[in-house]
């Protein structure tokens, strides 16, 4: 889910995505996105930013890093901080490597030749060592977070145990709502025939429980 998230936030920005993969379902799911599903030492040399997230170590290693270009950006969305092999790094005096601090948690790794690589918090998980959250990402989990604690609140004693509960789906539907307006987006209304027709409320919610986005 997470590579998919990063394949379509890339593309959405322009860029020009590859996908590499294990599992044949997952790359034919890419293949029918449009996206080109290579293996990683085809393409290494010429892509300028690398997105693990693959959930296993040592996606990315010094060979890796050795075939990408100068300027190319290196960085995890994956599991822990072992995806991206910088180990040799930690070692200086037996590594030919020079690692130069930019900013919070962005490095410049340094070959001999002069080869730069961007490294982004040092392999850990890029999303979870950003300097600031959008606004907008941070309006979204505090109305979620705070109807939450209303349902809790209101909900009669038996209703919820000690378990994890996904938020009531007209929750959500409406958290989102709320939030359209900053797009300037507008909703279709359905009509009373058509809702008969869905077994669905005008108001919602508009999708089972179990319904995945």
């Amino acid at each position: 889910e997470i590579g998919k998230g990063c394949c379509s936030a890339l593309r959405g920005m322009g860029c020009f995505v590859f996908v590499t993969e294990i599992d044949p379902i997952c790359a034919l799911q890419a293949c029918m996105e449009g996206y080109r599903v290579v293996r990683l030492e085809e393409i290494i040399k010429q892509v300028d930013i690398v997105v693990t997230a693959s959930g296993s170590k040592f996606t990315i290693t010094r060979d890796s890093l050795d075939k990408m270009k100068n300027g190319a950006i290196v960085c995890n969305m994956g599991h822990s901080n072992t995806e991206i092999d910088i180990s040799f790094l930690r070692e200086p005096s037996s590594s030919d490597l020079h690692v130069e601090h930019v900013r919070n948690n962005v490095d410049h790794v340094i070959w001999p030749n002069g080869k730069r690589i961007v490294l982004i918090a040092e392999g850990r998980i890029m999303n979870l060592c950003c300097s600031s959250v959008p606004s907008f990402v941070i309006s979204i989990t505090a109305v979620t977070q705070a109807l939450a604690l209303i349902e809790l609140y209101n909900a009669p004693t038996n209703r919820y145990k000690c378990d994890v509960y996904l938020l009531p789906k007209k929750m959500d539907e409406y958290v989102a709502s709320l939030h359209l307006p900053a797009f300037d987006a507008h909703l279709t209304e359905l009509s009373d025939e058509q809702c008969k027709y869905l077994g669905i409320n005008k108001a919602g919610p508009f999708k089972p429980n179990y319904y995945r986005y």
